[in-house]
């Protein structure tokens, strides 16, 4: 048979040493920037999976206030020109809310009646709504706290935490998906020297699809 060309060999190695070391780079860019969010994911995937056995002891504070006469008849005018649509307070009541319950509502959407105003204010960890009530011209602020980790758990499924969480959670999966190719990639290289690489692989695949048909209902 006839020799490999040195020269060609050499050209191989070349473009598999910057492969190798593309592959790296871009596996431990993802990797850090991935961290913080894999190890929030991966605790608040064991405190979700045992939600049950964590007591929580919601907290309930509720606020109350006495609406002003001009701004409570000033509402009501709103109130009966109100159309379908839930926009929020205006200004001036919404300042008075924060002010008064020290409850931020500002380009909130509301529910109008003629007999109240209301305002749901989800929050992760909790439940929070505002009333207005023009009748008794009263305002009810409650607020439910169920603690830290629930607070955590509802980061984990993105429940109540805004656009801005929601982007983080797409940005750091695109960057675990990076992480785990380039990952896979870098295996691939070294599995010719290291036997054990594609049975733990295979192991990593197998065992939860055999999981999932024999004991997920």
């Amino acid at each position: 048979m006839p020799e490999s060309n040195p020269q060609s060999l050499a050209q191989r190695q070349a473009r598999r040493g910057q492969w190798l070391k593309t592959l790296h780079q871009w596996h431990w860019i993802s990797s850090a920037v991935s961290l913080f969010g894999m190890l929030l994911f991966a605790i608040t995937g064991i405190t979700l999976n045992h939600s049950g056995s964590i007591e929580a002891k919601p907290r309930v504070e509720v606020r109350t206030a006495a609406i002003p006469g001009p701004l409570a008849d000033a509402l009501k005018l709103v109130t009966a020109s109100q159309p379908e649509a839930d926009p929020p307070l205006p200004v001036e009541a919404a300042t008075w809310v924060t002010d008064a319950l020290g409850v931020h509502v500002a380009g909130e959407s509301a529910e109008w009646s003629e007999a109240e105003i209301y305002i749901a204010l989800p929050r992760p960890g909790g439940d929070a709504w505002l009333r207005l009530d023009l009748e008794t011209a009263e305002a009810e602020y409650e607020l439910t706290d169920r603690g830290w980790i629930a607070w955590l758990n509802d980061l984990h499924k993105g429940r109540n935490t805004g656009e801005a969480w929601r982007w983080f959670i797409d940005i750091f999966a695109v960057a675990c998906v990076l992480f785990s190719v380039t990952g896979l990639f870098i295996l691939q290289v070294h599995a010719s020297s290291r036997p054990s690489v594609w049975p733990v692989v295979g192991l990593g695949v197998v065992l939860p699809v055999v999981l999932i048909l024999l004991f997920v209902h």
